[in-house]
């Protein structure tokens, strides 16, 4: 879920109570990543991404998951996120691949282990490579799956392979990371999908796994081809620009990104907005190129 702001940069938890409610009631999410990448968890405070949690935790209350990003490059940070996170109400947290250090295998686990063993939350781990560019290899992610709290992975390794031997030879539980290749991962044993096009379509991803799930794979395979303008849009401009612009077009608005994220170009909101029209979808603020512009 993205962190609104509002006119002046500041965190808008209101507009995140009504943001969730969307996301949840109207589109079907049955889950949100509060704090994660998406939602500017780089450039948050602590403060902010507290606060965020408890407004979104009180808007949907048990009608949705909120699990909490608490993942950075500093283990003993990660653990106060952790923590902070479980007093605010987190169901669960998702916790990202130490970037930058590139640090050893070794170093993965004891970092994951520490922050699963400060809380009594459930675990997501995360594996990016792209971003963080060190992966978390099969074994390592088969040793974390004998960790009582470690139940999970959000995966945007790329790796069908990889993730297929996890699947098979572990209690983990897989949920795509990275959309275009949601219904790829369904095929493999994935769960779900931790979205950033579900902001916009998440009753069609929803549509897409009941499909998968009911054995109705040409309806999947459907409603996948109908999505694939909204993932080259994505992939386009990045996660950010892209849900924030999309929300924007369909009448949601939820601020500018901060520094060093910009806001999309006419360009961008112009190839956006096409790509949404050509995935279906009816935009509510067609004009929102000029308010980019004006700004």
């Amino acid at each position: 879920m993205v962190t609104p702001f509002d006119t002046e940069g500041n965190l808008d938890t209101a507009l995140a109570q009504q943001l969730a409610c969307y996301l949840v009631d109207r589109l079907g999410n049955d889950g949100l990543v509060v704090n994660g990448t998406t939602g500017e968890s780089p450039t948050t405070t602590d403060g902010e991404k507290e606060r965020l949690l408890r407004a979104v935790s009180e808007a949907v209350g048990d009608r949705a998951t909120v699990v909490a990003g608490a993942g950075t490059n500093d283990t003993a940070h990660s653990v106060e996120l952790a923590r902070a996170a479980e007093k605010a109400g987190a169901h669960g947290l998702l916790v990202v691949t130490p970037y930058y250090s590139k640090p050893p295998q070794e170093g993965l686990y004891s970092h994951f282990t520490t922050v699963a063993d400060a809380t009594e939350l459930p675990v997501m781990l995360y594996d990016i490579p792209p971003r963080s560019v060190v992966p978390i290899q099969t074994e390592t992610l088969k040793r974390l799956a004998e960790h009582p709290r470690i139940k999970a992975v959000k995966d945007s390794k790329h790796d069908l392979l990889a993730g297929s031997d996890v699947i098979a030879n572990s209690d983990l539980a897989y949920y795509s990371g990275e959309d275009p290749l949601n219904l790829p991962w369904l095929s493999t044993g994935a769960v779900g999908f931790v979205s950033v096009v579900g902001h916009v379509v998440g009753d069609r991803l929803r549509q897409m796994l009941d499909a998968h799930e009911s054995g109705d794979v040409n309806t999947a395979r459907e409603i996948h081809y109908g999505l694939l303008p909204v993932y080259r849009s994505m992939n386009f401009v990045g996660g950010v620009i892209f849900s924030k612009t999309a929300l924007r077009l369909c009448g949601y608005e939820t601020g500018q990104p901060r520094l060093p994220l910009p806001s999309a170009t006419d360009e961008q909101v112009r190839i956006i907005a096409s790509d949404l029209w050509d995935a279906g979808l009816v935009l509510v603020n067609p004009d929102a190129a000029t308010e980019v512009t004006s700004r």
